[in-house]
């Protein structure tokens, strides 16, 4: 699944309507087969780490799964979601072509083993505390359990309070420590966790091109990015999410910056 590369895994935060899961999706189904990007459908049905109570959750596991289904029979494209605990496995891989572990939850044993158990690929983030070799241990883990395809994300790390800093020599790193293709995460890389308004995270999405093509010239192997028709009605992540309509521009030069890289690494 994680072949030929880039990759691109994209969708909404969490799972919304069907009229808005759908929208995005035809716009990535569109970009796919005009780029010949692989794209991946991605949204959750459950955010178990909201800063706050009151925050939006989604829609939940069942309605959740329903809801990704539509999209893969409507637009063909293969359809990831990410699992925050070891029962949830089982049943969203009878769904859903690829499981994601949270950056929060990468060491937590019982999840990963649940997650490669069920034989689907498994793209697993780097958390925010970590220096890349640390993932290894989370990998190695997976592939004892089970015999799923592993995909590793750099999603940026904590600098200080409230900011994230992305090294780009993390993905050199990452291949060579895990073994495994590695994806960026341009979106959460620009949150500033608990600097939003009313102590919910903020973002700054206007980074997210400069990021997304350093991480095309170090050598990631795909992409990940949240983007929604109205990042400013999301009802998460919306000040860190791109926005859907200038999504097209933005993946023909990150391409560009890619296969110019790519050409000077093999010619290398």
């Amino acid at each position: 699944m994680w072949t030929p590369v880039p990759l691109l895994v994209a969708g909404p935060c969490l799972l919304e309507d069907d009229a808005l899961n759908l929208r995005v999706a035809d716009a990535l189904a569109a970009l796919a087969a005009r780029t010949g990007l692989r794209v991946v459908y991605k949204a959750s049905f459950s955010k178990a780490n909201r800063a706050r109570r009151d925050a939006p959750r989604g829609p939940g596991l069942e309605t959740g799964l329903a809801r990704l289904a539509r999209v893969r029979d409507a637009t063909g494209l293969p359809v990831l979601t990410d699992i925050h605990e070891s029962d949830q496995a089982a049943a969203a891989a009878a769904v859903v072509d690829a499981l994601q572990i949270p950056a929060f939850l990468c060491r937590q044993t019982e999840l990963l083993e649940a997650a490669a158990r069920t034989g689907r690929p498994i793209n697993v983030k780097k958390g925010q505390w970590m220096a890349p070799e640390d993932l290894a241990g989370a990998v190695e883990k997976i592939r004892a359990a089970g015999t799923s395809p592993v995909a590793v994300t750099e999603r940026g790390t904590f600098f200080g309070y409230g900011d994230l800093v992305v090294d780009m020599r993390s993905f050199q790193r990452l291949r060579e420590s895990t073994g495994a293709p590695v994806l960026f995460d341009a979106t959460h890389a620009v949150q500033r966790p608990g600097r939003g308004p009313a102590g919910h995270s903020g973002g700054d999405r206007a980074h997210v091109p400069a990021l997304l093509c350093a991480a095309a010239a170090a050598g990631a192997d795909g992409f990940f990015l949240e983007t929604h028709p109205a990042p400013e009605t999301a009802p998460s992540d919306g000040s860190s999410m791109w926005p859907l309509a200038d999504l097209d521009e933005l993946m023909t030069r990150v391409l560009d910056v890619w296969h110019a890289a790519q050409g000077r690494m093999v010619r290398a």
